[in-house]
């Protein structure tokens, strides 16, 4: 239901502009290719992704290697492997990737996460990862693996001080960053940092008019919204990036109040039934991979519409099953054929 609305709310938000007018049909394709992967994966005993995790990870390296060296850049950064018709973003796909590795990992050495030497392994198998797609730069999708990283260790069972040692470590380094003005991102990143903490009230372009333009979309709607295609921010184009970053926008000025509430409902009651699955599985291991889904799916959404709302800086991290995005739908559809091969194996129903 999420996924159709989303083509749905792409197919309005392009508004007529000639340059994105076949996203709806790419949306669709993706979004029929990843339910048959859905069913697929479904049908097959999760435990089968134990052997294929490690050749994943390597082809995912070669991949995010293959395209730091090729790649040609796109909108500052060079995220997509082009296969003609289509691109395809392998940081998209890294975060399954990482899920698996470290829900391989960690119920593997679920009685020794004490251990300083397996929390220093689970962060080098994060961190081959992460290494190249902050090379990207892809600052955002570093951080939400990152932050799968760390919830995924802290499920395992890290014990609180090790916590307050690594909050210590990353309010230290994000404070050294600032003084130093975070010497190791892109141009275009420092700016959106810049720019929240310090906007330009007479900024037209950019993250600042943007987001100004995000928020007087999500303003419009009112209550019931300005109607399906009937947004003037929208359909005039004052709000920039509204298929991707800024669809919940789209969605907010077209269906008002109670249409954002009931996706956002929508979208806590798949959140929360991957936790559900977690603690109803049959073993650790696929406790985890439901875990890191439910995880990735809340941090992703609460971002984004922290971004809409302007209460975080702009990162590009897409609204799940909402957001246009191939790579990114077809890992979530993904990810959702792995929960229910755990559930449809777990004892408990």
């Amino acid at each position: 239901m999420l996924s159709i609305f989303g083509v749905a709310l792409i197919s309005s938000a392009i508004a007529g502009n000639i340059e994105l007018i076949d996203h709806p049909q790419r949306q669709t394709i993706f979004l029929i290719i990843g339910l048959v992967v859905l069913l697929i994966t479904s049908a097959f005993d999760y435990h089968y992704w134990l052997t294929l995790t490690t050749p994943l990870y390597i082809v995912t390296l070669v991949f995010l290697i293959y395209i730091f060296i090729t790649a040609q850049a796109r909108f500052g950064a060079a995220r997509w492997l082009d296969l003609g018709q289509i691109l395809i973003q392998p940081a998209e796909l890294a975060k399954i990737v990482i899920i698996l590795a470290l829900a391989k990992y960690f119920s593997k050495n679920i009685d020794k996460i004490g251990n300083i030497g397996v929390i220093l392994k689970s962060l080098a198998i994060t961190g081959g990862i992460v290494i190249w797609i902050l090379l990207q730069p892809n600052l955002s999708t570093s951080i939400v693996i990152l932050v799968i990283w760390f919830a995924m260790l802290w499920i395992s069972g890290l014990k609180a001080k090790f916590i307050i040692i690594f909050a210590s470590i990353i309010i230290l380094f994000v404070i050294i960053s600032a003084l130093l003005g975070f010497p190791y991102l892109a141009d275009y990143q420092r700016a959106r940092i810049t720019t929240f903490f310090f906007p330009d009230p007479e900024a037209r372009y950019g993250d600042t008019y943007n987001v100004d333009q995000a928020l007087i979309s999500i303003g419009s709607g009112g209550f019931l919204g300005q109607g399906y295609a009937q947004s003037t921010q929208v359909q005039l184009r004052f709000l920039k990036i509204r298929h991707s970053d800024f669809i919940f926008s789209v969605l907010a000025a077209e269906f008002g109040f109670v249409g954002t509430t009931i996706v956002m409902l929508l979208l806590i009651f798949v959140i929360f039934r991957c936790f559900r699955v977690a603690q109803t599985a049959e073993d650790a291991y696929g406790s985890l991979i439901a875990y890191g889904f439910g995880i990735l799916f809340a941090f992703q959404t609460v971002v984004n519409v922290g971004v809409n709302l302007n209460l975080v800086p702009v990162t590009g991290l897409t609204l799940p099953f909402i957001s246009y995005g191939g790579s990114s739908l077809f890992s979530l559809l993904l990810g959702i054929g792995l929960i229910e091969s755990i559930t449809m194996r777990s004892e408990a129903r």
